[in-house]
């Protein structure tokens, strides 16, 4: 029989991850497995509504399934945020369910300020309104205090909720990433959340999670070899769910970074070829499934690094991929123009001109390592500058020889 109200709050992802199911027979023999993502076989009628919601069924479908209950009035505020319907659910709500009411009730703006729990309010609710008050903290630009409440939520329901713990978690770590605090605590976190999931029917969940671990170890490497490696076995990890097939613009970026993992890992002997191989592999990858329109940045910096690459890769083809490297930096010129982006504009023909200089192609390096000296020298880059300076007098040096010939 049931002994408590069923209750998978923060479990699902969307609109299910607010709902309230109602007390069903038996209901506490299928909680374990639908707190890691597995509905029940068959789903007992009184929740097909909550299937519904899971399988993205219109909201139309889904109210009419909605019990007359008290959960069921909660659910249709969710689906329906009004202020009748709000009024409807609660006048039937006390307790446990009032208050958490009351935080979806400051979620969507219906209430000044979120509720506060009590001593004896259930472990889910008493989350989910931690949870409201890092948000509230959030709005107040009180980072710290809002990543540290969210910590306390993810902790609170860690052992009754794991999934909801992890979402509690990832959303702490990507604030934290998001606001520069790269560190192992970050790193910490993320794995903390991976291995809540282990268990669970969230595929997609722990790929995202692997990818943002991922970029965490990237971010922290700094020229830690360690690091980046840990950084690619990730993302690797991450292509199994996100295929080209399923998930083109995820499966995109993550070989984005992997290509630039592998072109930032410092080189050896050894690796340094290898590397910058791997690396122009994911590059033309990510760039068979970026639109140049629709993610034009993303495309951009592809498209570049590709370029990059290319000049330094040991080929037997060394003229071809220096010719296609100048056609790539032409292609992004078309994009990326001297009066939005003076900096960016400065380092293209600066990288076009010293692949034209490889090819010997002198005449038209000249002008475009000219150019971009002069852009550097207005944007006070003295280095660029000093850089662009060195690979003209290389050229003169090298057209002095050949005059000599």
């Amino acid at each position: 029989m049931l002994k408590r109200q069923p209750m998978s709050i923060g479990v699902f992802p969307g609109t299910a991850g607010f709902f309230l199911l109602p007390p069903i027979e038996n209901a506490d023999t299928f909680m374990p497995s639908l707190l890691q993502g597995f509905l029940p076989e068959p789903c007992p009628k009184e929740w097909r509504f909550f299937l519904a919601a899971i399988e993205g069924e219109p909201v139309e479908r889904v109210n009419e399934l909605l019990p007359d209950t008290k959960e069921g009035h909660f659910n249709r505020f969710i689906l329906f945020p009004e202020k009748r319907n709000y009024k409807k659910a609660e006048s039937m709500l006390d307790g446990d369910l009032k208050l958490l009411l009351d935080a979806v009730a400051w979620r969507l703006n219906f209430k000044q300020d979120p509720p506060h729990f009590q001593d004896d309010t259930a472990d889910e609710i008493k989350a989910f309104i931690l949870a409201t008050h890092a948000y509230d903290a959030f709005q107040k630009r009180d980072w710290t205090k809002g990543i540290q409440l969210l910590e306390g939520a993810a902790q609170t329901v860690k052992e009754i909720s794991p999934i909801f713990s992890a979402r509690l978690l990832s959303e702490a770590a990507a604030t934290k990433q998001s606001l520069g605090f790269i560190d192992q605590r970050l790193i910490d976190l993320y794995k903390t959340a991976l291995t809540l999931t282990e268990r669970s029917k969230f595929e997609d969940m722990r790929a995202e999670l692997t990818f943002q671990l991922g970029t965490a170890y990237q971010e922290l490497a700094d020229g830690n070899k360690t690091y980046y490696l840990e950084a690619i076995k990730c993302y690797n990890k991450a292509l199994k769910v996100y295929r080209k097939e399923n998930a083109p613009e995820n499966y995109a970026i993550i070989h984005m970074n992997l290509a630039l993992s592998y072109l930032a890992m410092p080189p050896n002997e050894y690796n340094y070829h290898l590397k910058n191989a791997m690396a122009i592999q994911s590059l033309r990858e990510a760039l068979r499934y970026l639109d140049q329109e629709k993610h034009t940045e993303l495309w951009c910096s592809a498209t570049i690094n590709l370029a990059n690459a290319l000049q330094y890769a040991k080929s037997s083809h060394i003229e071809d991929n220096l010719w296609e490297a100048v056609a790539l930096y032409e292609d992004v010129l078309k994009v990326r123009k001297k009066e939005t982006d003076p900096h960016g504009y400065a380092r293209l023909i600066a990288n076009q001109g010293t692949a034209l200089s490889h090819l010997g192609a002198f005449s038209s390096a000249v002008p475009k390592l000219t150019e971009a000296k002069q852009i550097f020298e207005e944007l006070r880059d003295e280095e660029s500058k000093k850089v662009v300076e060195d690979m003209l007098l290389e050229i003169k040096k090298k057209k002095e020889e050949l005059s000599k010939q």
